[in-house]
């Protein structure tokens, strides 16, 4: 018997707003959990580590899918690192660089430096030409090191609401292969 696959969201830093495409996948289908931390505006990378492995306790992992974008994405890092369980898979869209001087300006703990291991699971990173906050250079060396396939979608910013992505259909598009 084939179980239903579980998404769970991982925001990044700020939370991800009404009209983000992580919370237009949110609404749209109850299989969309999202990861809620104690503090968008100034996080603490233990805490929110510790928040998506309590998140998942109970989960039948072999069904789980993270949705990360921007410092979630850099979460679901820091959590494989530690914590090294096997889930169905990864989408990590626009995944923030912490090692840069333009990131370090926020009230970020312990983030840094970006970990590069391999993801213990299949993965895909979605990147952008264009995002102010990964050069796309970067954001190719953290999908080759986490052994991820990476999807370059062009001149879309930071793949967010601010850069024209709200309902984001080939966002859900790429979900498709671990439905």
């Amino acid at each position: 018997m084939q179980q239903t696959t579980r998404f769970f969201i991982v925001p990044g830093l700020g939370n991800s707003g009404p009209d983000h495409w992580q919370t237009q996948f949110e609404r749209a289908n109850p299989a969309f959990t999202r990861i809620a931390q104690r503090e968008w505006d100034a996080p603490d990378r233990e805490e929110w580590v510790t928040t998506l492995e309590h998140a998942l306790a109970g989960e039948d992992l072999r069904t789980v899918v993270l949705i990360a974008h921007s410092l979630g994405c850099v979460t679901v890092a820091h959590w494989a690192a530690k914590y090294g369980h096997l889930i169905k898979g990864a989408l990590l869209v626009a995944p923030s660089d912490v090692d840069t001087a333009h990131y370090r300006a926020f009230p970020t703990t312990g983030f840094g430096p970006m970990p590069l291991q391999p993801l213990p699971f299949p993965s895909t990173v979605v990147v952008s030409t264009s995002d102010e906050w990964v050069t796309l250079t970067r954001a190719q060396q953290f999908a080759q090191a986490w052994g991820s396939e990476l999807v370059n979608i062009g001149d879309a910013g930071h793949i967010n609401a601010a850069s024209g992505h709200g309902p984001w259909p080939d966002g859900l598009e790429l979900l498709r292969d671990w439905e």
